[in-house]
């Protein structure tokens, strides 16, 4: 399915616009809608490869700027070590409850847009893995699909780094769908033990894979990427999205 042309919009919130990048099916038809959160370096070419190929298959995809408050709007951080520990110091310097009044207007948006069908999903990679779980946890998200998800395990998230993310899952009826590199140094075997017995004990919603590959395997850049493993880790996605949106 082809795509339009790129399109954003920046979306109102109480810390300011934000900018939220529109990857829309060509036709008249509505669709299901998600919401792309990237990793810790915004819009980037690999980001906007996955949220292309998504919305090819049939969803209406919003990236939104993850840290609009503190950049510039339209700002990518590089894929170097200015743009990591930049990135890094923003996912602690930004507080939980703006990335969670993000959700709320980025879910609210898509539910209402006239090309979506007003069911919404969320999905991220890394720290937007952790931000899709957040997202479940609004009422207008109907499924996540977390890749890599950081900082749930720890409870780190936010400029407190006391996020409450582990506790929220009680309660949820939302479908979940976690991936994982078992060579991930960011998320060890204990960390993700940890979030499976959470999961288990709330009898939460969810399912599990593991690959072996390392933090940032669908990043189509760099020596972490694993094609094969990413191409397997789409089929996943599409056909949960699928089952769930559709």
């Amino acid at each position: 399915m082809n795509i339009e042309p790129d399109t954003f919009v920046d979306l109102p919130t109480a810390r300011g616009p934000m900018r939220t990048h529109l990857f829309v099916p060509v036709g008249e038809g509505r669709h299901p809608s998600v919401i792309f959160y990237s990793e810790i370096y915004q819009m980037t070419g690999p980001i906007r490869r996955m949220a292309s190929e998504l919305a090819g298959n049939g969803f209406l995809v919003a990236v939104p700027e993850v840290y609009h408050e503190f950049e510039e709007l339209g700002s990518v951080l590089a894929y170097d070590a200015a743009g990591t520990e930049r990135g890094n110091e923003l996912k602690f310097t930004k507080e939980i409850e703006s990335f969670d009044e993000d959700s709320v207007v980025l879910s609210e948006y898509l539910a209402a847009h006239p090309r979506s069908t007003g069911k919404v999903g969320s999905f991220g990679v890394c720290l937007g893995g952790h931000l899709a779980v957040r997202a479940g946890f609004q009422p207008a998200v109907s499924a996540v699909g977390a890749f890599y998800p950081t900082d749930i395990h720890s409870g780190t998230l936010g400029a407190d780094k006391q996020d409450d993310t582990l506790a929220r899952f009680e309660g949820v009826t939302t479908p979940f769908m976690f991936v994982w590199g078992r060579q991930d140094p960011h998320v060890p075997l204990e960390g993700r033990q940890k979030i499976a017995a959470r999961l288990e004990e709330v009898g939460a919603d969810y399912e599990w894979h593991e690959f072996n590959a390392a933090h940032a395997f669908l990043r189509d850049e760099g020596p972490r990427y694993n094609p094969a493993v990413a191409r397997n880790c789409q089929a996943l996605l599409l056909r949960f999205f699928g089952e769930k949106l559709r």
